[in-house]
């Protein structure tokens, strides 16, 4: 009997292995084997299979999700390939494969929700021959927002769902949506939730509706001034959780000194209210509110057209108001503040009454 040798073994098992070995899943079919697990796993009729079956397939899931995570970002060893990416993000969108993963999410464990996660956020940014084909889908499937904004609600998906969300309204057909949504005003109990990173979350994303797309964001402030600023002021400007205060006063400064927002500009700082609020926010004892909220206060008295209601308020304050910016100072040297906070005090000083009988 002639034995073979170990090279012929070894030749053998390398034919074998050649045989068995599973041949690499495409783009297209990650994304055709995640939504059709997402759909089992959702379904009725999976709780009544047994437990081993579920972990094995949930397990076959949540390496789909690792699998396409790589397709997108690549690793250490090798970077994300444009064609596999397009081909990746075509399958996705075509195969209405966000709406069972958003649903599944919170089945997912922490792991896979990250990775799902980062897939939505890619997808977002990845073009199929020069288009977001993305943007797209979310107009035609815009009750997903929906879903996204009141993930605010469950602490345990809240920062997965954030980030999704704000994802999405990179597109702007996006933000309008949500801006133009009942949603807008949930945002403001989101941002004062008792979770920090919950609150902080909901803030960014708060930021990014109002500041990304200009022009969307100046036509929802001028459509809602009157409650959105009502509760912006009463809610945010006057909260009383420090963050919340600081992070409102810097917001309301960067979107009254955008270009875009001149009009919402101009009828904000033509409100005796709000100048009543800017000034008490003068007064306060931190220096960061009292630096941002110089710089909306600064509108007040630069606007050329003060109202008499206006120059009435600053000139019953005048002499508090020249000590108090005579005092107010940065820590590090700015030229542009101190430029600023120079034409402020002139212009304040120079206030007669009896010029303005």
């Amino acid at each position: 009997m002639i034995f073979p040798t170990h090279k012929e073994k070894s030749k053998y098992n390398r034919t074998m292995k050649g045989l068995f070995k599973s041949k690499p899943r495409t783009p297209a079919d990650l994304v055709r084997q995640t939504r059709d697990l997402l759909i089992y796993l959702d379904s009725n009729d999976a709780p009544k299979k047994s437990t081993t079956k579920l972990n094995f397939k949930m397990a076959q899931l949540c390496k789909l999700l690792r699998d396409m995570k790589l397709v997108l970002y690549g690793n250490s060893e090798s970077d994300p390939v444009a064609e596999a990416c397009a081909q990746l993000t075509k399958e996705f969108f075509k195969e209405d494969t966000l709406r069972p993963l958003i649903n599944f999410l919170p089945k997912l464990n922490l792991e896979a929700r990250k990775d799902a996660t980062q897939v939505v956020a890619n997808l977002q940014r990845q073009p199929v021959r020069s288009q977001l084909i993305a943007s797209d889908y979310l107009a035609a499937n815009g009750d997903l927002m929906d879903l996204l904004v009141s993930g605010y609600e469950d602490p345990g998906m809240a920062l997965h769902y954030g980030g999704m969300l704000r994802e999405c309204i990179r597109h702007q057909v996006i933000a309008r949506y949500v801006l133009r949504s009942e949603h807008m005003k949930k945002f403001f109990d989101y941002i004062q939730l008792p979770n920090f990173d919950i609150a902080a979350d909901a803030a960014a994303t708060f930021k990014e509706l109002l500041t990304r797309h200009k022009s969307t964001a100046a036509e929802f402030l001028s459509s809602n001034f009157d409650w959105f600023f009502a509760e912006y002021n009463s809610r945010l400007l006057q909260s009383t959780n420090y963050i919340t205060r600081r992070q409102a006063v810097k917001l309301l400064g960067d979107i009254l000194l955008d270009r875009s927002n001149s009009a919402v500009m101009v009828r904000y700082v033509s409100s005796k209210d709000n100048l009543r609020l800017l000034m008490n926010l003068l007064r306060e004892s931190s220096k960061s509110i009292q630096i941002e909220a110089f710089h909306v206060f600064k509108l007040f008295v630069a606007n050329q057209k003060k109202p008499p209601e206006i120059i009435s308020i600053l000139i019953a304050n005048k002499s508090k108001l020249l000590r108090l910016l005579q005092e107010l100072n940065i820590d590090k040297e700015n030229e542009q503040f101190d430029a600023d906070k120079a034409q402020v005090i002139r212009e304040i000083f120079s206030l007669d009454a009896k010029d303005h009988q």
